[in-house]
């Protein structure tokens, strides 16, 4: 006979909106399960940030979130918001730092917010269980659910779907959330992988290879997106936050704008030097790393006197960099992607309590819903502010 247990609110996912979604629920009393298929709790939070956790952001804004209903954002992030989360780690003594815009990363390790996480779980009576999947779900009726798993099945009266995108397969990622959404009939956006590097068509890839493992400042745009950081070039392609934040803009067969120096005129800084004799490329190579300037600029134009320009070859030279031009070939994939693109329909969801509206008692939070955050923070205090605000009501 199937062993049967009972809670108020079952959680399927320990990521980051789970458990701070069970911690909310815990402190108003509920009996409170979280349940999830993988051997650890918050494999994602651990890896994140190089290893110590870019857990939120000082410059969190409604604009710099993704979603086919862009307003829907706006009521989590403002009732839960990084200060919230900032005096959470305060309060356990985790010291942290800023690395650039705002970023905020752990001193010492990722491992710090997972054991804050659950030390405020077990504070809160949370019971967190895992290497366990749900089989089935039985709506039963109106907050009443039944769950099927392999040991035992579970009554609740809340159900929060917690588990998370497709990004990162190798750490557990599944479709089990859109699944869930489409037993109970929700719209799904197409999915795709966000906040991931580009690939590149052969004949770049071979033209650039020689490249791989230089850094260079940048502007990149796509879509009236633009990002102004750090490109990353790479034997696959095209890295670094730059690409990654208007990875999520870029649809397939679209051209990126890359414009190098996007502090300096390059047009100007070779109208300056017009009656110099020194070579164009020794001028370039003082701004950017020569490999770059060697690769992208024609050897006649590179080696030329500065004196010996025209007007329209300054200007052919300076649009060779500002702006480069590319057609990625396409991304890396969920196998590198940061996040899931796409997902459930806000619209079938609440702002203020994420229930959806057809369906009593069941809830969605974090990246399984179709809101999707830049780099730098943004989509863990997505899943701060979802699951807290879901943590208030179920």
């Amino acid at each position: 006979m199937t062993r049967t247990l009972k809670a108020d609110v079952v959680i399927i996912g320990a990521g980051a909106a789970g458990l701070m979604c069970a911690i909310e629920a815990g402190k108003r009393g509920r009996h409170v399960m979280v349940i999830d298929h993988a051997n650890k709790p918050g494999k994602k939070i651990l890896m994140s940030g190089g290893g110590r956790c870019n857990f939120t952001n000082y410059h969190i804004n409604f604009d710099s979130y993704i979603s086919h209903n862009p307003h829907f954002c706006k009521s989590a992030l403002s009732r839960y918001t990084q200060w919230d989360f900032i005096d959470l780690v305060k309060k356990h003594q985790i010291s942290f730092h800023e690395k650039t815009l705002g970023q905020l990363f752990c001193d010492y390790k990722s491992r710090d917010i997972l054991d804050m996480l659950l030390l405020e779980c077990e504070e809160w009576g949370v019971k967190v269980t895992l290497n366990t999947a749900v089989n089935a779900i039985e709506h039963v009726k109106a907050h009443h659910y039944k769950l099927h798993t392999h040991d035992y099945d579970i009554h609740c009266e809340s159900l929060v779907i917690a588990s998370g995108g497709l990004s990162i397969p190798t750490m557990g990622a599944s479709p089990f959330g859109y699944k869930v959404a489409e037993q109970f009939t929700l719209n799904l956006f197409p999915t795709r992988a966000g906040l991931v590097p580009f690939t590149l068509h052969q004949e770049d890839k071979q033209k650039l290879s020689e490249l791989s493992g230089i850094a260079v400042d940048c502007l990149i745009s796509s879509n009236k997106a633009s990002f102004e950081e750090a490109m990353l070039f790479t034997h696959r392609g095209l890295s670094g936050p730059a690409v990654l934040q208007v990875s999520s803009y870029w649809k397939p067969s679209e051209t990126v704008d890359i414009y190098f120096l996007p502090k300096v005129d390059i047009l100007q800084t070779l109208t300056k030097a017009q009656q110099s004799q020194q070579q164009v490329k020794t001028l370039l190579s003082d701004l950017l790393p020569k490999r770059v300037v060697a690769c992208l600029l024609d050897d006649g134009l590179a080696q030329r006197p500065l004196n010996a320009l025209h007007e329209k070859d300054r200007q052919h030279i300076a649009g060779v960099f500002q702006p480069w031009q590319i057609k990625p070939n396409g991304t890396e994939g969920y196998r590198t992607a940061e996040v899931t693109l796409g997902g459930v329909d806000t619209r079938e969801i609440s702002s203020k309590t994420f229930e959806c509206h057809q369906v009593p008692g069941l809830y969605f939070i974090g990246e399984v819903l179709d809101v999707t955050g830049w780099l730098g923070g943004y989509n863990f205090q997505w899943a701060w502010s979802s699951g807290w605000a879901a943590g208030q009501v179920v």
